[in-house]
């Protein structure tokens, strides 16, 4: 008798540790209060257990050397971790290079650095676009949230310059939820959607969190609609955002919540499989975890 084919694994596909005083986040604000605390493993290990989450990606919450480093032992130490999204100053060539070869990389699956909405003009210059084809042949992804029309427009030309690179878009690129608006970035997301290599997170940002006076996920349904719509099952991925979505709601109900959301749009049970873990499979060409508790 033939061994039935094992279960999909399910990947939350963006959280974060940290030890507060060993790193001064610059996003977070007075507003974010209930978040400021340490957040380690063992703080989430029976939330993935409640939640039916395998494994999960790891991004970091702050631009320093010493960020990755804290990052490489969580990704050493921490079995559910499956991959790590670390960082490296983009914009600075030489210096991303050398972070590179200074960090412990071991564990990381793609790159990411902390933009806001300030310009992506650096992204055309062939310093680099050389470092992004040295990453996209290296296996790295690389995570970012533009949420300007400038922006998405130079995270387009990018694709475009370095096609083997992966993208990922998170948090739903920052969409207008506060204000229940839609342009420019039902525009946006269809725009970068165009992209084959450009993937999406289904999870929600801390400009969202904060703008809401309480969790309200009706009103992210029709832009989850439209981000499977352009995207498909087989590029968006859902994603918690811990511990910055407990300013809002606790990470069991979070998921359970969002997980909704893309089962609603009628999916197939192999295309709600790929939301919630396939899709970040292959972003981040993650393999099955064999670090130790």
């Amino acid at each position: 008798m033939q061994a039935p084919e094992p279960a999909p694994r399910v990947i939350d596909a963006h959280h974060h540790y940290w030890k507060l005083e060993a790193q001064e986040q610059a996003w977070r604000t007075s507003d974010h209060s209930h978040i400021a605390r340490d957040y380690e493993p063992a703080d989430l290990a029976h939330e993935l257990v409640d939640s039916g989450v395998d494994a999960t990606v790891l991004v970091q919450s702050v631009d320093s050397s010493d960020e990755n480093d804290r990052l490489a032992a969580y990704g050493a130490s921490c079995a559910s971790v499956a991959g790590v999204v670390g960082w490296l100053p983009l914009d600075q060539p030489q210096a991303a290079r050398a972070e590179l070869a200074r960090a412990d990389t071991a564990s990381w699956s793609g790159v990411r650095c902390l933009v806001g909405k300030r310009p992506l003009d650096w992204l055309n210059e062939p310093e680099v676009i050389s470092l992004f084809k040295g990453l996209a042949d290296q296996g790295l992804s690389w995570d970012i949230v533009p949420v300007t029309p400038d922006q998405v427009s130079a995270v387009g030309s990018l694709t475009r310059a370095v096609p083997g690179l992966r993208v990922v878009l998170d948090h739903l690129a920052r969409p207008p939820v506060d204000a229940a608006g839609w342009e420019p970035w039902a525009g946006q997301i269809a725009e970068l959607a165009k992209s084959p290599s450009v993937y999406i997170k289904i999870s929600v940002g801390i400009d969202v969190l904060t703008g809401w006076a309480q969790w309200q996920p009706a009103e992210l349904a029709r832009y989850v609609d439209w981000a499977l719509t352009n995207f498909g099952p087989q590029r968006a991925m859902l994603a918690s955002n811990w511990p910055v979505i407990l300013l809002r709601r606790s990470y069991r109900e979070a998921w359970e919540d969002l997980s909704n959301l893309v089962a609603d749009t009628g999916l197939s049970a192999a295309d709600l499989a790929a939301v919630q873990g396939g899709a970040a499979i292959a972003a981040y060409r993650l393999q099955e975890p064999t670090n130790v508790t």
